[in-house]
């Protein structure tokens, strides 16, 4: 299954794989639907209608949404490519096998992205360790909500938070190295009325050992490093002189997309021998 309960334990489990199949299923629907949009507008520019009978929102500049941002949801009411993520996170919440990443995902070609988060993404991922270390190394994409935060008396929780909380089809997932942090906030947000809340299996140490490139941002700590096995044939992460610190990057590029697939693989998630 995708995810799992413990015994004694308020919140959901999500594992790492899972993780990586909804990042390379949002990362793809997105590329998508910025594709189509800048067809769109090409077409207009050149005084051609892209669509005599295309479906226009009042007020969202026929794009889905009031700024002008092209809207994931229109895009999928026209031409259902959104069913690959949107399966996959159906099938986290309900407890349903993991999906075939490659057998729907179309090939896109490495374009700069926008520096900025995903529109609709599905998923929160909240960093619950201190801002040095998320500093240091971090999820791409997630933010930083370091748990004493939730102590505070007055607005414990973001904007963000408060737009997830039980929101339907969205989850919320919170990470740390080794889930001593995680669990101790996962279960304090459960307790507080979070149904839709998610705790990252095993933390960064967990994600180094089975998908040690493409998902992070900066360098691992120390502790969370694995050496690979004598004689093992994975792939194993490149090494660097000094620490990289982690950049303030909030997409996935082609690269760690190919990266994430590659392990994936070599986890057999999915065991797909024709999808190589």
């Amino acid at each position: 299954q995708d995810y799992r309960y413990r015994k004694d334990e308020l919140f959901k489990r999500l594992k790492v794989t899972t993780l990586a199949q909804l990042v390379v299923q949002v990362a793809s629907l997105s590329d998508e639907t910025l594709e189509v949009t800048n067809e769109e507008i090409h077409q207009l520019e050149d005084g051609h209608s892209a669509a005599p009978d295309a479906e226009v929102t009042e007020g969202t500049n026929g794009k889905g949404s009031p700024d002008g941002t092209p809207s994931p949801v229109l895009f999928i009411n026209n031409t259902g490519a959104g069913e690959s993520y949107r399966s996959t996170l159906q099938s986290v919440i309900s407890g349903i096998g993991e999906m075939d990443i490659e057998k729907d995902t179309p090939k896109k070609v490495d374009t700069p992205a926008k520096d900025t988060p995903y529109p609709d993404c599905p998923f929160l991922l909240l960093d619950v360790r201190d801002r040095d270390e998320y500093d240091q190394c971090h999820i791409v994409g997630a933010y930083s909500y370091p748990i004493p935060t939730l102590s505070r008396t007055m607005n414990p929780y973001t904007n963000s938070i408060l737009e997830y909380k039980n929101a339907h089809g969205k989850i919320i997932i919170l990470y740390d190295n080794d889930e001593r942090l995680a669990s101790q906030a996962a279960t304090t947000m459960c307790e507080r009325g979070f149904e839709n809340l998610f705790m990252l299996s095993g933390g960064l140490k967990v994600l180094a050992q089975k998908i040690p490139e493409g998902l992070i941002t900066g360098s691992l700590p120390v502790s969370c490093r694995v050496a690979a096995p004598t004689g093992s044939t994975r792939k194993k992460p490149s090494s660097q002189l000094l620490p990289a610190r982690a950049e303030n990057k909030w997409r996935f590029s082609a690269d760690d997309l190919q990266k994430i697939k590659y392990y994936l693989e070599e986890e057999h998630v999915p065991s797909d021998t024709a999808s190589k």
